[in-house]
């Protein structure tokens, strides 16, 4: 906001598979309706585009597909979008707050060029996304939407990509004991920065994954606030079809009920938690296929009666009773897939120093002392009394896997402190455990 002054340039991209635009079309247009706007729950992250700071806002649920470019000072006003203010009553919000004059139209503007983009809660985007639902329910699965982007989408290609790290990872293949379920942590974060960790806890996981006859994958949900997310959608990778267990979302669904359990169905198209981890699985197993329970976790605060144990919640309970009873008549292998720390200015944060990275470091691995030792209330208090300030990712989905295996003890199978940002400030940490009787 040098000089007083908001810039006013919006630009929208089609491609949704680069951080930036390579050409952006201006869009600006004349307001339409005098309700008082909000926002969708969206995928907004910091970019420099054209030397310049903008705000790249996306769809998780990709009722469209590209991203709006917002300049950072005009994207400030939408700190003030609660869906109780009218555009001229958020201007006057940002005027006061920020002591800097804004022009009406160009908010206006700026929400005619986010209503165009599916971005505000209204019956245009209610719409799209009936439809969308519509689609994503009607096609055969579940596609990878990372194949051929993250990973190779060609199966054969794939099959010496993961080789590659196996190959590389120093970890015996132990027997497995099926006297009780077993279960594992495995990253989710993108292959090159986090392929040693998840080589060691797979090839650890190996007859785990080979003989079990059912799976549930429990993994976070980065773009949504609620606390479970299902789909009776089957998962597909390069290697073939995953297919969904639809008695056992039924019973999910019971308790969590009808609404609440799709209310982010299409969060599933996009999110990379569940499908990076379901292709290592179904490598593990040879292209064979298994049954599957794919969940989409958020944070429990929402649904937890007590703040230091979720699992005294009636619906966190009933969730908990349903898996453990999946568990029951099947050898299941049940998945956490998350990752750990998450901290620098990636993130919103400071930049790290070699001593605040070995901190982090040090937080990381009482947490695994508390995975290892199967104290599941203990590792979620942990996260709780610095208010998650380190950003662990995979507080659920960890948590949700302990409870449901009755807090087996785990073994930990590598550590990675992973780069987040050119300028090795921000970290990424990631990290595999083995739970086993």
């Amino acid at each position: 906001m040098a000089g007083g002054k908001v810039d006013a340039r919006l630009s929208f991209c089609h491609s949704a598979t680069l951080p930036l635009c390579n050409s952006a079309t201006l869009l600006l247009y004349t307001v339409t309706t005098t309700l008082p706007p909000k926002l969708r729950a969206l995928d907004i992250r910091p970019v420099e585009h054209e030397g310049q700071p903008f705000f790249r806002f996306s769809d998780p649920q990709r009722l469209i597909e590209g991203y709006l470019l917002i300049p950072q000072p005009l994207a400030m006003v939408l700190a003030f979008c609660d869906g109780r203010r009218s555009i001229p009553e958020m201007c006057a919000a940002f005027e006061r707050h920020y002591q800097v004059a804004i022009d009406t139209k160009v908010v206006e503007d700026l929400f005619q060029a986010l209503d165009k983009a599916m971005m505000l809660e209204n019956a245009r985007a209610g719409e799209a996304r009936r439809m969308a639902i519509e689609t994503f329910r009607s096609a055969p699965y579940r596609q990878p939407s990372l194949a051929g982007r993250s990973y190779p989408a060609d199966a054969r290609q794939l099959w010496g990509h993961l080789q590659g790290y196996l190959e590389q990872a120093d970890v015996d293949v132990a027997e497995i004991d099926w006297s009780t379920p077993v279960g594992l942590l495995s990253p989710h974060i993108d292959y090159p920065r986090g392929g040693a960790v998840y080589a060691k806890i797979w090839k650890r996981a190996t007859l785990a994954a080979r003989q079990a006859e059912r799976v549930i994958l429990i993994g976070t949900d980065h773009y949504g606030d609620d606390p479970f997310t299902l789909t009776r959608q089957s998962y597909a990778t390069p290697y073939g079809k995953l297919p969904t267990v639809q008695p056992v979302v039924d019973r999910l669904v019971d308790v969590i009920g009808e609404d609440a359990a799709f209310a982010g169905e299409l969060r599933h198209q996009g999110e990379h938690s569940l499908e990076l981890v379901a292709t290592w699985l179904h490598h593990m197993r040879g292209g064979q296929a298994v049954e599957l329970v794919p969940i989409l976790v958020g944070s429990l605060r929402s649904v937890a009666n007590d703040a230091h144990d979720p699992s005294t919640s009636k619906k966190v309970a009933g969730v908990l009773d349903v898996l453990r009873q999946a568990c029951e008549d099947q050898r299941t292998l049940v998945i956490a897939s998350g990752d750990l720390a998450h901290v620098g200015p990636a993130f919103g944060g400071n930049p790290l120093n070699d001593q605040g990275k070995a901190e982090i470091k040090a937080i990381d691995y009482q947490l695994l002392k508390q995975m290892q030792a199967g104290d599941s209330l203990g590792f979620y208090r942990s996260i709780q009394s610095i208010n998650n300030r380190n950003n662990v990712c995979g507080v659920t989905p960890i948590f949700l896997t302990m409870q449901t295996l009755g807090n087996l003890r785990g073994e930990q199978f590598g550590y990675a402190v992973c780069p987040a940002d050119e300028a090795n400030s921000s970290i990424v940490t990631v990290a595999g455990v083995f739970f086993g009787a």
